[in-house]
């Protein structure tokens, strides 16, 4: 049994050295995933301790919950929390079935030039850096020389100061990222229905079923193992919206419906005074098990509803 084992564990080995290139391949991403991923997670005792700059992490003293007891009784823990779920939903509800439409349209197009043309223009914004979108939003709703209200001007509206009013930030941040990403999203679904057996189509087409009931009976089945997939990651990450575009589109005018988990962590933390570390932490460590208890759920309902689930 033992000279079996040794065998087995031989032949891997030689496997290996025939296929080292591979495993230098494998190497950069893992090693990114340890340094970048799992390293950090030794700082999330900072959660539970006092921390102290001069004794370090291991000498600080513990303190238990009180970190999260603290954030729990603060006065900002409704508002970031009810606007980094309104945002998050109203992202996920109003973005995720759109590059799912726009890829059956164009799979559904037989017109080669007007398919690419839409893909280039639709795919191009995905480019523009976070910094530079922030920039074209600001100059584009720009109370006094912004286009927008421009041509609101020229209908007879008065001008509105997007930026400046808390109620206008959710669907300028929601729908600007929608603008920006849609066709980015779509890449996936159109390699999806790339795999679908053009013999349904055919026998569909037999059959007497038109181009809707087509995409409805057979591409829609077809990548519905994808948007199943695609739908429980993004579930997973409904609490941890991006951090950078919301922090440059905040002004103090719209903070009360801006502020959100990840920015209010930096204000305690990084860009305070007397920056709280552990109360960031602690914070972002809540953060994070929200996100692990939704991806689990969505997951597991995904589970006993169809066939397809991560685990």
């Amino acid at each position: 049994m033992q000279a079996s084992q040794q065998s087995d564990w031989i032949k891997k080995w030689r496997q290996m050295r025939l296929d080292y290139q591979l495993y230098v391949l494998v190497m950069l991403p893992v090693a990114w995933v340890v340094l970048f991923q799992y390293f950090p997670m030794y700082g999330l005792q900072l959660a539970f301790k006092d921390f102290k700059i001069m004794e370090g992490i291991t000498g600080s003293p513990w303190t238990g919950i009180d970190h999260f007891i603290k954030f729990f009784h603060s006065h900002q823990f409704w508002t970031v929390l009810k606007n980094t779920i309104f945002i998050s939903m109203y992202e996920l509800l109003a973005g995720f079935p759109l590059p799912i439409i726009l890829a059956l349209a164009l799979n559904a197009t037989l017109r080669t030039r007007m398919k690419l043309t839409v893909q280039f223009v639709t795919y191009m914004p995905y480019f523009i850096s976070t910094v530079v979108m922030v920039g074209m939003i600001l100059q584009f709703l720009n109370p006094r020389i912004g286009i927008v209200n421009m041509l609101l001007g020229l209908v007879g509206l008065d001008a509105v100061n997007f930026m400046g009013e808390p109620g206008w930030f959710k669907h300028v941040y929601v729908w600007s990222g929608i603008w920006q990403t849609t066709g980015w999203g779509t890449i996936i679904y159109l390699a999806a229905l790339a795999g679908v057996n053009p013999d349904l189509h055919e026998a569909a087409t037999i059959d007497g079923a038109n181009r809707l009931q087509r995409i409805r009976y057979v591409d829609l089945p077809g990548i519905m193992p994808t948007i199943v997939t695609l739908l429980i990651l993004n579930s997973g990450n409904i609490m941890s919206i991006g951090f950078e575009k919301i922090f440059l589109m905040q002004n103090p005018l719209n903070i009360g419906s801006s502020e959100i988990i990840t920015t209010y962590v930096y204000a305690v933390s990084l860009a305070s005074s007397s920056p709280d570390y552990s109360y960031a932490t602690a914070i972002g460590l809540f953060n994070s098990l929200i996100n692990l208890i939704l991806i689990m759920s969505v997951n597991q309902i995904a589970k006993k509803t169809g066939d397809t689930s991560l685990w």
